[in-house]
């Protein structure tokens, strides 16, 4: 399962203000954190704050907050705003012929994206931060063994 740009933005931005609830950040300041189109951005993050993920003030000082449940909101939850999910591959957009071979990667494949849904829908927003603070321990310990 390959995601798309805006997806991959949503999910840093959703990330990004999930850390800490009380705190609004611009546009402008997560793009720059994440060296993003700050202009490509302000669309996802529209498309959150009418989702309910984050709320949106204008104005001088104004910028995003994030508004969901961690514990509830899963990443799936945030991709699906942004992916078309398609249960089968079988459209007209599949280049594999359709062939016995064509049939049997696009059922391996299928299966594979399926799994990965899965995990995505298993993955709340609370645990992925856990996962988060966690990674920086990790990879300085590997660090350190060198």
């Amino acid at each position: 399962m390959k995601l798309q740009k805006a997806t991959c933005f949503a999910l840093f931005a959703v990330l990004e203000l999930a850390a800490d609830p009380a705190r609004q950040l611009s546009a402008a300041e997560i793009a720059e954190k994440y060296d993003i189109s700050q202009h490509h951005l302000a669309k996802v993050l529209r498309d959150l704050a009418r989702a309910g993920i984050v709320e949106s003030a204008r104005g001088v000082g104004g910028g995003y907050r994030f508004a969901g449940n961690p514990k509830r909101l899963t990443m799936m939850d945030v991709i699906e705003l942004f992916e078309p999910i398609r249960p089968d591959r079988a459209d007209g957009d599949d280049p594999r012929p359709n062939t016995d071979i064509g049939r049997a990667l696009r059922t391996v494949l299928n299966e594979i994206d399926e799994h990965a849904q899965a995990t995505w829908r298993s993955i709340s927003v609370s645990t992925m931060l856990k996962i988060v603070r966690q990674r920086p321990v990790a990879v300085a310990r590997d660090q350190t063994k060198t």
